[in-house]
C-alpha cells in the first residue's frame, strides 16, 4: 500500500511555495491533493498554481489561519497532503455555491453523490463512507448546513471553516485551479482501509451555568444571560468586573454539556456594548456550563495517543487554539504530537463534527 506523503513549504512567492510542494511530492501517485493555504498567498493564484504543479489529479483546500503540519506548524505557508490512489475506493468533491442565498444547495450536492452512488445517501454505511466539508469561515453558514446534512444522511462530515489569519476580510475554498468564496467543499470518500474521527477540546467543565435568556440569532449575539446584560452575567460568573472580562473570555467560552468528557464549545469572539458576540451559533434558553481552559497540548495528545493503526491525520484545529499555542510558545510541542503520522491542518474559524462548534481539533483519521 502506497503511502500519504505531506509537504510544508513557507517560500514567500506563490509561484516558488508551490513548485516547492510540487518537488516534496513528485513521486506520490495520488488521486487528491489536499492544501491549506496562508492568506497571504493571492487566493486566485495559489489555487490556479497548485492545480497546474498537478495535472490529472485533484486540488481541494482553502485559506488558513496558522499551517500545520507532521513537526512544524506555522505562518504564511502552505501545508500539502498527497492522497494515494489506493486509499480511497470512492471519491467524489462537489462545490456549494452561493450558500448564503441558496436554500438548496446541499440537497443539489446530495442529488450529485447519490447519483455518481446510484444509491440514496440516506441509505449509505456510515462505517464504510466519511465526508469532509470545507466552508466560508465568515458565511455564517455552518450551522444551516450542518444541520442539513445530518437531515439527509447518517454518514458523518467533518471539517472546518476557512480562515483569513484573523483580517476577517475574506475567506476562500480552493477546487482545481479555481478559488471560492460564499461557497462550501464537500467531499464524500469511501476509504479502502477504514477510518476514525477524533473530536478533542482542552477545557475542565465547572459549576457554573449561563442561560441565554435573549438572543440575536442571526448574529449569533447573547444580549442576556439569567435575565441580566450578558457581559453584567458573564462577569458576574468569572467574579471578575465587566473591564477586565475581553481579557478572559477566551480562557474561560461556555460549551453545551453532555457529559466531564463530551461537550461542544461555544467561544465568545467580542463584546459590543453589554452584549455578547460569539463565533458560532447560541440557542435562546439553553443552559451552557462556564468552561475552564487546560493544557491543549497534554490534552490533544492524551486523546491522539488511543487513536492506533493510522496512515494519515487531517485536523481542523480553531484559530483561537493556534493563538493560544502562539502565545504560550508550544507550537513546535503540538505539531509533535503527530509522531509519525503523516498530518497537516490548519487554523479555522470553526469546526464541524454534527454541528459547528469552536476552540476544538476536529481530526479525520486514515487508517
Amino acid at each position: 500500500m502506497e503511502n500519504f506523503t505531506i509537504a510544508h513549504s513557507d517560500f514567500k512567492n506563490t509561484v516558488d511555495a508551490v513548485q516547492s510542494i510540487r518537488e516534496q511530492l513528485s513521486d506520490v501517485d495520488a488521486c487528491m491533493i489536499l492544501f491549506f493555504a496562508s492568506s497571504f498567498y493571492p487566493a486566485a493564484e495559489v489555487s490556479k498554481e497548485m492545480a497546474d504543479a498537478f495535472p490529472g489529479i485533484h486540488t481541494v483546500g482553502c485559506s488558513s489561519v496558522a499551517e500545520i503540519s507532521t513537526g512544524k506548524m506555522g505562518k504564511n505557508s502552505i501545508v500539502a497532503m498527497a492522497w494515494p490512489a489506493s486509499s480511497l475506493k470512492f471519491l467524489k468533491i462537489e462545490v456549494l455555491e452561493n450558500i448564503q442565498t441558496d436554500t438548496d444547495v446541499v440537497v443539489k450536492a446530495f442529488q450529485s453523490f447519490e447519483k455518481s452512488l446510484g444509491k440514496p445517501m440516506k441509505f449509505l454505511e456510515p462505517e464504510k463512507y466519511v465526508g469532509m466539508m470545507l466552508i466560508d469561515g465568515l458565511s455564517g453558514c455552518e450551522e444551516k448546513l450542518n444541520d442539513q446534512v445530518g437531515n439527509f444522511t447518517n454518514v458523518l462530515f467533518i471539517g472546518g471553516s476557512a480562515s483569513d489569519d484573523f483580517k476577517f476580510d475574506s475567506t476562500w475554498l480552493f477546487v482545481d485551479g479555481k478559488a471560492y468564496t460564499n461557497a462550501a467543499i464537500f467531499l464524500l470518500m469511501e476509504p479502502a482501509n477504514g477510518y476514525a474521527l477524533l473530536k478533542t477540546q482542552s477545557f475542565n467543565t465547572t459549576d457554573k451555568k449561563l442561560t441565554p435568556t435573549k438572543v440575536d440569532e442571526k448574529r449569533r449575539m447573547v444580549v442576556e444571560f439569567n435575565g441580566k446584560p450578558a457581559t453584567e452575567a458573564y462577569a458576574e460568573v468569572l467574579g471578575i468586573s465587566v473591564d477586565d472580562l475581553a481579557q478572559n473570555l477566551a480562557e474561560y467560552p461556555v460549551g453545551l454539556v453532555f457529559d466531564e468528557q463530551n461537550f461542544f464549545v461555544r467561544s465568545p469572539m467580542k463584546i459590543e456594548g453589554t452584549s455578547i458576540m460569539f463565533y458560532c451559533a447560541v440557542k435562546e434558553g439553553l443552559e451552557l456550563t462556564l468552561l475552564r481552559s487546560d493544557d491543549i497540548v497534554a490534552a490533544t495528545r492524551a486523546d491522539f495517543q488511543k487513536c492506533d493503526n493510522l496512515q494519515a491525520a487531517v485536523d481542523f484545529c480553531c484559530s483561537l487554539r493556534t493563538l493560544e499555542l502562539s502565545n504560550k510558545n508550544q507550537w513546535q510541542q503540538y505539531s509533535e504530537i503527530f509522531g509519525n503520522v503523516p498530518a497537516i491542518g490548519f487554523g479555522t474559524y470553526g469546526e464541524s463534527y454534527i454541528g459547528h462548534i469552536n476552540q476544538t481539533s476536529t481530526m479525520l483519521l486514515m487508517k
